[in-house]
């Protein structure tokens, strides 16, 4: 795909989410829903700030529906449902930048142990997946920008799984994936 129709897709893609946060607020957003793109099975995350600060983030990790509604779905619940965060409120949906990527198929990283999971890490590049047993997380490759370290990445992955942050087990599997995201200006 060439950077022009790259371009032209995120602006689709970033219409669908806005739109799909201001109808529960009542409002009409424009956006098109027609491009071929659209109803393929993609997994997709839609990130939300304000004044530059994390205010939601929901997203799929595998392909499970059309994108169209993966975007749409993903935005109201980044939104709304997120329970890090209370539900977005109408006073703050002009505040709210949006954010929407996709995500490239999961890759299983073979790994021996922490040390070489640490090693394989590909800060700025890589979103992971952490999951061991009832615990699961992740963070996409944009969060190596608050957390450039890879130890402490990892470790702040852990946590958000719900695990400690040396906690390393045998158990353990990792996955990795890229993204291609889209932000609002």
């Amino acid at each position: 795909m060439s950077a022009p129709a790259e371009n032209e897709n995120g602006i689709i893609l970033l219409r669908i989410a806005r739109a799909a946060i201001a109808s529960r607020f009542g409002l009409w957003f424009d956006y098109r829903d027609d491009a071929a793109f659209l109803h393929e099975q993609r997994a997709s995350f839609v990130t939300l700030t304000k004044s530059g600060h994390l205010r939601g983030c929901i997203g799929s990790l595998q392909p499970h529906r059309r994108l169209l509604d993966d975007v749409r779905a993903n935005a109201q619940a980044a939104a709304f449902r997120d329970p890090r965060f209370q539900p977005l409120s109408a006073a703050e949906y002009n505040e709210t930048a949006v954010e929407v990527s996709l995500l490239s198929p999961l890759s299983t990283m073979q790994v021996r142990d922490e040390q070489d999971a640490l090693a394989q890490l590909r800060p700025g590049v890589d979103g992971i997946v952490l999951h061991c047993g009832q615990h699961r997380g992740t963070f996409l490759p944009q969060v190596w920008e608050s957390l450039p370290d890879p130890r402490r990445f990892l470790g702040e992955l852990k946590r958000k799984a719900g695990l400690s942050t040396d906690f390393w087990s045998d158990s353990v599997r990792l996955y990795r994936y890229h993204v291609d995201k889209f932000t609002e200006a």
